[in-house]
């Protein structure tokens, strides 16, 4: 799955949140979450725990 760079980014706007806050509702250190966040593609189930963590549907964070 291809994740959205700036749909991302205006998920964590809404939220009002840090990459590090981010990192910690998800589960893994701030370094991680960079890994992850700089991505193209991630699993099925990455993306829903990002979406999880950002209270949106997992769609909103895919690259149309």
């Amino acid at each position: 799955m291809q994740l959205s760079k700036n749909k991302i980014n205006v998920a964590i706007a809404k939220e009002q949140i840090t990459i590090t806050k981010l990192a910690e509702r998800y589960g893994v250190s701030r370094s991680r979450m960079n890994l992850i966040l700089n991505s193209r593609e991630v699993t099925p189930v990455c993306a829903g725990r990002l979406a999880k963590a950002l209270n949106v549907d997992v769609t909103e964070l895919l690259e149309d």
